[in-house]
């Protein structure tokens, strides 16, 4: 194989995110969204850069403060590549607000909904609700912190919204006030520093009552903002203006040094609200002398500082969105149907016994997986439930029927990922859950986290012992299974549960087999496999057959995995792409990625699925799986890819990859230049993938209910044309 790692031939890879990013924030400008969706999109952005900077930045300074030199694929050191992130995130932040105010704010006036501004004149009765809300509702909860000599800079939390001031004792005062050497807490000259934390507990969008048909609201760090000289009686605010931190939430662990994974975990939680400031948001107002001050005290750099103009931390867009009165600014909410055979299906276990089944969320309900738990628990045939779990709900009716069949007896073992990020703490409470409940709880592996996602039931039948197994391309959460698209495939295939039993006693006992019948692991056999798979298809391409891959992911940024597109593009295998997110593979480059083409779906639904389809003539080889083309997943988790075997289910992939690959609404296209450009229609019609999805599922759904289940009724039945 040639050799192909010029630094040229990639992408950086969180150059490569913040395009995603940037594809987020397209759909908060786009016209043709409807409104109130643009502001959950320009929601989104803003959640996805906060992670961005207490993951990926924060990773890259850890690196600098390290002094790691070893560059990245694309050839850029850690240093370098913060100095271009820098400039790059600011450039973002910027739009994100043009969004906001440009755009956003008028269209939300014009429907009738008006957000208070800072600086916007309000009426006696809306100056008199404020104050009077304030007076009873926030007063109570507020704890004003003053910095002095005795009162140090105080600990401020993680992403906290807080109001800092400059204050001074009142002019009858401070001729009281003796002359002093400069502490901690005198800003310039006799003003003082103070802050007060905008409260969690209370809602940050306050509705102001209105005799008009128009609504107004205001957020709450304003309402304090203008009653904040109650806090300081004897003193005089000279300036307020709100802030916000956001934290390195990186943290290693010495999992081979720690005794109990749990514990150490939780003490690393504790640790990550204080850790090292890396981004410091402030109003563009603030006075200069008070930003200085608050560098200083976080010891921030210049470029580590963002000026806001307009309200800080833009995910309370997303409260906005859940005001009632306003579902003509939103699409209408998909309510998830059943799959078409399982419509009235009386025996789960018989139903996969027949035949096995695919389920494509959100499209088609997330409750089959849980009854299947569920009856499992409660079936007096079912001798076993193992299953993994990465991230679950909140409420997580999975972890009840778990709960419930040890209970009842079943031997239930469970590897509960408590290295999850930002899953930690939740999943660590469902662990100690289960384990009261009687399950056998894994805490995962060292070293490795257990992204895969895999039930299995063992049942005792009159013909012996039989395997049920669910895999999936998602996690087993009812509340993302209404957001993100994925697959979930049901099977009694011996072979697949011959693999499922290995796959368990793998990670409970480090047993592992000699071979896999039909799974793909990582991440000990996986990465040689796809590579081999990809170098099968440059064979039979130099052969002169017709070959061809497609793959969907989230992210593509393994070295060697494109290293062999590359080298299957120069052998004529085409090559089509559905990459959501990350991307270091370029396209277009003259004897290198000629032959490969890139596209990014963004839209209502979170693109999720995990798909790889090798075509060599008429032979063709379909995955799923719960792992990207990265070195992460490839390298360093327990991740399960596994073969498509029932020939309708083929077809309905297949039909499922098409129609993604026609989708001329919410699809672009990656450039040879690293940027993206939305798919020209030149005169097509509107082409929306997932849209087409959701009328196709309703369409299967409702010809069952009408002709009763067929054995062999497809999961996607594709719309006929008027």
């Amino acid at each position: 194989m040639e050799k192909f790692d010029n630094v040229e031939y990639f992408t950086n890879r969180e150059l490569s995110w913040l395009k995603f990013n940037t594809r987020v924030l397209h759909e908060a400008k786009d016209d043709d969204v409807k409104l109130f969706e643009r502001l959950k999109f320009l929601s989104i952005t803003s959640s996805n850069l906060d992670e961005f900077f207490m993951v990926r930045i924060a990773s890259l300074k850890d690196m600098v403060d390290a002094d790691y030199k070893k560059k990245d694929i694309s050839g850029m050191s850690a240093d370098k590549q913060l100095n271009v992130l820098a400039k790059e995130t600011h450039d973002f932040v910027k739009k994100q607000y043009e969004v906001y105010n440009n755009s956003l704010l008028p269209l939300l006036k014009e429907n009738h909904l008006h957000i208070a501004c800072h600086g916007d004149e309000l009426s006696h009765h809306e100056k008199k609700f404020i104050n009077e809300y304030f007076d009873e509702f926030v007063y109570p909860v507020l704890t004003p912190m003053a910095v002095d000599a005795s009162r140090p800079f105080p600990l401020v939390r993680n992403k906290t919204l807080n109001i800092a001031a400059l204050i001074r004792k009142r002019k009858d005062e401070n001729s009281k006030k003796k002359k002093k050497d400069v502490y901690l807490g005198n800003v310039d000259g006799d003003m003082d520093f103070a802050m007060v934390q905008v409260p969690s507990v209370l809602p940050r969008i306050v509705e102001i009552p209105t005799e008009s048909e128009e609504r107004k609201i205001i957020y709450l760090e304003d309402i304090i903002e203008k009653n904040i000289d109650k806090l300081f009686l004897n003193y005089e605010v000279i300036s307020a203006a709100t802030f916000r931190v956001m934290r390195n939430a990186e943290f290693k662990l010495d999992e081979d040094e720690a005794l109990d994974l749990l514990e150490e975990i939780k003490k690393k939680l504790k640790k990550r609200q204080w850790g090292e400031a890396i981004r410091l948001e402030v109003e563009e107002r603030m006075d200069t002398s008070l930003l200085n001050f608050l560098k200083n005290e976080l010891n921030v750099d210049e470029d580590d500082v963002f000026r806001i103009n307009g309200p800080l931390d833009l995910t309370v867009l997303m409260k906005i969105y859940s005001l009632d009165g306003f579902d003509n600014l939103k699409d209408k909410k998909h309510i998830p149907v059943v799959n078409a055979r399982l419509s009235d299906c009386e025996d789960i276990f018989e139903e996969i016994k027949k035949k096995d089944i695919l389920l494509s969320h959100p499209y088609e309900s997330f409750d089959p997986v849980i009854d299947f738990v569920s009856k499992a628990a409660a079936d007096k045939n079912v001798l076993a439930i193992k299953q993994t779990l990465y991230r679950v709900s909140g409420n997580s009716p999975i972890i009840k029927a778990l709960a419930n069949a040890a209970d009842n007896g079943k031997q239930v073992t469970v590897l509960v990922e408590l290295k999850a990020r930002f899953d930690e703490e939740n999943n660590i409470n469902w662990a100690r859950m289960l384990e009261k409940a009687g399950c056998h709880v894994i805490y995962g592996l060292v070293g490795l986290k257990t992204h895969s996602k895999i039930t299995l039931v063992v049942r005792r039948e009159e013909d012996g012992i039989r395997r049920y197994v669910h895999l999936g391309t998602g996690n087993y959460n009812d509340s993302t299974a209404k957001l993100y698209t994925d697959l979930g495939m049901f099977t009694a295939r011996e072979s697949y549960g011959e693999d499922a039993t290995a796959v368990f006693n793998m990670l409970s006992g480090y047993s592992e087999p000699p071979f896999w019948k039909r799974y793909v692991v990582a991440p000990l056999w996986m990465k040689d496999t796809f590579l081999k798979k990809i170098n099968q298809c440059s064979e039979a391409a130099k052969s002169g057959c017709d070959t061809q891959i497609i793959a969907k992911m989230n992210s593509l940024s393994d070295k060697d995995i494109i290293e062999a597109l590359y080298n299957a593009s120069c052998a004529g295998v085409k090559i089509e792409l559905i990459v959501r997110g990350i991307c270091c593979l370029r396209v277009g480059i003259k004897g290198v990625s000629e032959n490969i083409k890139v596209r990014s779906i963004v839209g209502t639904f979170l693109e999720h699925a995990r798909i790889f389809d090798f075509r060599i003539d008429s032979e063709e080889e379909i995955f799923l799986g719960s792992a990207d083309w990265m070195n992460r997943n490839l390298e360093k988790r327990v991740e399960i890819v596994f073969p498509v075997a029932d020939e309708d289910i083929i077809k309905s992939i297949k039909h499922y990859l098409e129609v993604e690959l026609e989708d001329n609404v919410k699809a672009s296209i990656l450039l040879p230049d690293g940027s993206y450009e939305k798919v020209k229609r030149n005169g097509e019609a509107k082409k929306n993938s997932q849209d087409i999805f959701v009328k196709e599922a309703i369409n299967a759904y409702e010809n069952a209910l009408k002709a009763g289940r067929t054995e062999d009724s497809r999961t996607f039945v594709p719309l006929k044309k008027e």
